[in-house]
C-alpha cells in the first residue's frame, strides 16, 4: 500500500522531525569537537517527538438526528409480532415468509415476541433509514445471522425502555456457495448501524462474532451484553460509544474497528460508559486511532497477566538482570581464554570449540523451530487497549489485567487524565514512538516493563510502576527512516482532523530553561564512544548511545524494578517533579541506566538499589547530586538520611528493597556544601513511597561526613570517591580524601526535618 496524502501541517511536522532525527543520529563527536547539545527546562521551546494531543471523541464522531431518535408511535410504525417460527406484520414495508421477516422500505418497525428459528432481513435499496425498535423481542436463527442488515442507508436499533431483548445464532451457518462468507455475526450490517435507547440487549454469537457492521457502528446508549465465539463488537470504518453499559465475553477481540485501507477510518472513539470486557485476544483494538474521553473500564485479556509466557531480560547478563558471568576475564597476555570463541567462531587455538559441530548440526532445525515459534507468538495479541496509530486517554477509570501490553500503540500514546490501574504480562504502557503523560493517576501493579517508548515524557500526573525488568525503558532509536515509516503509518492508518494533526510525530513545546553542553564536557572511551563525566558510563563497552530519550518535567514517578529503574538507550532529562526508584538488588542492573547523559536541572530524585552498575547524573546537570555507595548491602526499610552541617534535613528515605547505592538530588544540595549521611534510625514524619516529610529524624548511625566537590559527588564510607566504572563490582571501599567517617563509625545523630522534601511542593515548584 503506497498512499500519499500528507496535509500541509503534517508534512511540515514530518519534515521538521526528519531533519531533527537526522541530526540526532549523526556520529558522536570526540572531545576535540565543540558540538553542542541542548536540553530544555523552563519556558524554552524545543523540538521533540512528544506532543500532547488534544484529540477527543467530539473531534472524530458526530451524531445526526436518526442516531439519537428513540421515539415512535403505533400509528406511524409497522408492528412485527414474533411467535415461534412465524411472524405477523401489521403495517407496510415488511413481509413475513418461511419464518423470516424482510423489510424493504425505510421507516420504523417495532418488534416483540419470540422467533425461535428465523431472520430479520433489512433490504432497502433506496438507501433510506430503517428504525428497528426491540420492544421485548427474542430472535434466533439456527444457520445465519438473526438480524441481517443487507442494504440500507442506515439502520438504527432502539432498545425500548424497560425491556429485555435477545439475539442469537447457531454454531453453523449455511451459505449460498463456497465463495460467500457473510453474514458471520448474530447481528450483521452492511450499512451504518446505531444502537440507542435505555433497554437491555443480550447478543450471543455462537458461530463467530456478536455484533458486526461493515460500515460505522455507533452505540449511543443502552445495556448491551455480548458473548461471542470470536470478536464481540466490530465496526469496520468506526466504532464509537457515547454512553451505555457494555459487557463483552469474547474468545477473540472484545471491541474493534478494522478498516486498514482508508486513513480516515478504522478508529475507535469512546466518550463514556461502563465496560466489562473479557477477551481471548485484544480488549479494545483500533486499526488506526483509539481515543477514550471517559468511562469505567474493567478489562481482562488472555486470561490475565498470570497467563503470560515467562520472559527473560534481553540484557548482557540475561534473565531478570542476572549477575555478570565470572569467566569474562582476559589473561594477562591479552589472549582470550582457550575455550572462548573468537569473532570468527574459533577459539584461541584457531579451532572450533568442542561443542561447535553439535551446534552446527542442529542449526537448521533450530532455525525452523524459531521461525515456527515466532509465527505462533505474533499471531496472538492479548493487549487491553491497542491502537495501530495514536492512543489517547483523556479520562476515565481503568482496571486492567492483560496477558500482553495493557496500553499499546504502534505510534504514540498520550495520557492526559484518568485513573489507571494495570496488571500486565508484558509492558504496562508501550508506544513504538512517543509516550507522553500529561496527568492522571497511573498504578502499574505488575508488568515486565512498566513504561516503554522511544521517547518518554512525564509532564504531570502520579505514576507508580512495579516491573520484573526495567521500570521505565526509553528504547528503540528514532531515525529518519523511522520518521518516514511513521509518516507512512499516518498516511495509511490514522484519522486526519485538525485535532489529530498536532499529534503523532510533531513539534512540541515544553517548559523550562535551556542548558547547553558541548562535547568538551564529555570524555571518550577506548572505543571512541562519548560518555559523560561524573556519571558512570552507560551500556556495554563498545556501545554508543542511541537517541531514545526520557524527559521528566513534573509530576511524580515511583518505580520498583527488578531490572533497571530508569533506562534510556539515549539520554535522560529531568527538569522537575519527584522521582523515587527502588531498583534492582542484583549487580547486573542499576537504579539508573543511560547510554548518553542524564542532565538534571530541577525536581527531586532518589534512586536506591544495587551498586555494581550504579550511575549518577551527568556533570552537565545544573542541580547537584550525591551518589552514596555503602560498604555492604542495607536491608529494605533501613533509613537513609542526609543533612547539612547545620543539621538541616535534606532527605530522609526508606528504600522498599535491599540496597547498596543511593542517588539523591535535591534543590537543597549545594555544590560546595558540607553534608552528613546516616543509616538506620527512625523518623516521626509521614512517609509517602518511603520519602519522609516533616517530623524529626533520630537514632541513626553516621556513615560519613564530606564536602560536596562538584555537581555530582560520589561518596562511600571513607568520603568523596570516584565514579563507578559501570561494570559491576563491590560497593564501598576506600576512596580518595573526604571528611572523617571511617567504616566502623557509630556516632548517632538527631535532626528535625524542618526543611524536609515535600513531594507535593516539589511538583508545584516544577510547574
Amino acid at each position: 500500500m503506497n498512499k500519499k496524502w500528507i496535509t500541509g501541517s503534517k508534512l511540515w511536522s514530518v519534515a521538521m522531525i526528519t531533519a531533527m532525527l537526522a541530526a540526532c543520529s549523526s556520529p558522536a563527536a570526540t572531545n576535540s569537537t565543540a558540538n553542542a547539545a541542548t536540553s530544555t527546562t523552563g519556558t524554552t521551546k524545543t523540538v521533540s517527538v512528544s506532543e500532547q494531543t488534544s484529540v477527543k471523541y467530539a473531534d472524530l464522531v458526530s451524531l445526526d438526528a436518526d442516531d439519537t431518535n428513540v421515539s415512535w408511535s403505533e400509528t406511524d410504525s409497522t408492528t412485527i409480532k414474533l411467535s415461534g417460527k412465524t411472524a405477523t406484520v401489521t403495517g407496510s414495508g415488511a413481509k413475513a415468509a418461511n419464518g423470516s421477516v424482510t423489510i424493504s422500505e425505510a421507516g420504523t418497525y417495532v418488534l416483540s415476541g419470540e422467533l425461535t428459528d428465523g431472520q430479520i432481513v433489512v433490504n432497502v435499496t433506496d438507501k433510506g433509514t430503517v428504525h428497528l425498535v426491540l420492544n421485548g423481542a427474542t430472535i434466533h436463527d439456527n444457520d445465519s445471522a438473526a438480524i441481517y442488515i443487507k442494504e440500507a442507508g442506515k439502520a438504527v436499533i432502539t432498545l425500548q425502555e424497560g425491556t429485555e431483548n435477545a439475539v442469537s445464532d447457531g454454531t453453523t451457518y449455511v451459505y449460498a456457495d463456497d465463495a460467500t462468507d457473510e453474514p458471520d455475526a448474530a447481528i450483521f450490517s452492511k450499512a451504518d448501524l446505531t444502537f440507542n435507547g435505555t433497554g437491555k440487549l443480550n447478543v450471543t454469537g455462537n458461530y463467530n462474532e456478536g455484533i458486526t457492521s461493515k460500515d460505522d457502528l455507533i452505540i449511543v446508549s443502552g445495556t448491551i451484553n455480548v458473548k461471542a465465539a470470536d470478536d464481540g463488537i466490530k465496526g469496520k470504518d468506526m466504532l464509537a460509544v457515547q454512553e451505555g453499559t457494555i459487557t463483552v465475553d469474547a474468545e477473540g477481540d472484545g471491541m474493534k474497528s478494522t478498516n486498514d485501507i482508508d486513513a480516515e477510518k478504522g478508529f475507535v472513539a469512546i466518550a463514556g460508559g461502563t465496560f466489562d470486557i473479557q477477551s481471548g485476544n485484544d480488549g479494545i483494538q483500533a486499526e488506526t486511532a483509539l481515543v477514550t474521553d471517559g468511562g469505567t473500564f474493567n478489562i481482562v485479556t488472555g486470561g490475565g497477566s498470570a497467563n503470560a509466557p515467562a520472559k527473560a531480560e534481553e540484557g548482557p547478563f540475561g534473565g531478570g538482570g542476572g549477575t555478570p558471568p565470572t569467566d569474562m576475564g582476559t589473561p594477562p597476555d591479552g589472549e582470550p581464554p582457550a575455550d572462548m570463541p573468537a569473532a570468527d567462531g574459533t577459539n584461541a587455538a584457531g579451532t572450533a570449540p568442542a561443542s561447535s559441530a553439535d551446534k552446527a548440526s542442529t542449526t537448521a532445525s533450530d532455525a525452523d523451530a524459531a521461525t515456527t515459534t515466532t509465527t505462533e507468538t505474533e499471531s496472538t495479541s492479548a493487549k487491553a487497549l491497542k491502537a495501530g496509530a495514536d492512543l489517547t486517554v483523556n479520562g476515565g477509570t481503568y482496571t486492567i489485567d492483560s496477558m500482553d501490553d495493557s496500553l499499546h500503540s504502534n505510534s504514540n500514546v498520550t495520557i492526559n487524565d484518568g485513573k489507571i490501574t494495570l496488571e500486565s504480562g508484558d509492558d504496562g504502557i508501550h508506544a513504538d514512538l512517543a509516550l507522553t503523560i500529561n496527568g492522571g493517576t497511573i498504578n502499574i501493579a505488575k508488568s515486565y516493563e512498566g513504561l516503554e517508548g522511544a521517547t518518554i515524557t512525564l509532564n504531570d500526573g502520579d505514576v507508580d510502576v512495579t516491573s520484573s525488568d526495567d521500570g521505565v525503558n526509553a528504547s528503540g532509536d528514532i531515525t529518519a527512516a523511522t520518521a518516514d515509516a511513521a509518516a507512512t503509518t499516518e498516511e495509511d492508518n490514522t484519522q486526519t482532523t485538525d485535532a489529530t494533526t498536532a499529534s503523532n510525530i510533531s513539534v512540541t513545546e515544553t517548559t523550562g530553561k535551556t542548558s547547553t553542553t558541548t562535547d568538551t564536557d564529555q570524555s571518550t572511551d577506548a572505543s571512541g564512544n562519548t560518555r559523560p563525566q561524573g556519571g558512570a558510563p552507560g551500556g556495554m563497552p563498545g556501545e554508543s548511545a542511541g537517541n531514545s530519550e526520557l524527559h521528566i518535567n513534573g509530576g511524580s514517578l515511583t518505580v520498583n524494578a527488578d531490572g533497571d529503574g530508569l533506562d534510556s538507550n539515549g539520554s535522560i532529562y529531568m527538569t522537575g517533579g519527584t522521582v523515587i526508584v527502588n531498583g534492582p538488588t542484583n549487580d547486573g542492573n542499576g537504579p539508573l541506566d543511560y547510554d548518553g547523559t542524564f542532565e538534571l536541572s530541577g525536581g527531586y530524585l532518589i534512586a536506591a538499589g544495587s551498586s555494581g552498575m550504579a550511575q549518577g547524573t551527568s556533570e552537565s546537570s545544573t542541580q547537584n547530586t550525591i551518589v552514596m555507595t555503602f560498604p555492604e548491602t542495607q536491608k529494605a526499610g533501613t533509613l537513609v538520611h542526609i543533612q547539612d552541617s547545620d543539621g538541616n534535613n535534606i532527605i530522609t528515605f526508606a528504600p522498599a528493597k535491599d540496597y547498596q547505592s543511593v542517588v539523591i538530588s535535591s534543590p537543597d544540595l549545594k555544590e560546595d556544601g558540607s553534608y552528613e549521611i546516616y543509616s538506620g534510625g527512625t523518623s516521626t514524619g509521614t512517609a509517602t513511597d518511603g520519602l519522609y516529610t516533616d517530623g524529626t529524624y533520630s537514632g541513626g548511625t553516621k556513615v560519613v561526613t564530606f564536602q560536596s566537590t562538584s555537581n555530582v559527588t560520589w561518596v562511600n564510607e571513607s568520603g568523596v570517591t570516584t565514579a563507578n566504572t559501570g561494570m559491576g563490582g563491590p560497593g564501598g571501599g576506600r576512596g580518595q580524601g573526604g571528611f572523617g567517617g571511617g567504616r566502623n563509625r557509630t556516632e548517632s545523630g538527631t535532626t528535625t526535618d524542618s526543611t524536609s522534601t515535600n513531594a507535593t511542593d516539589s511538583e508545584n515548584s516544577a510547574k
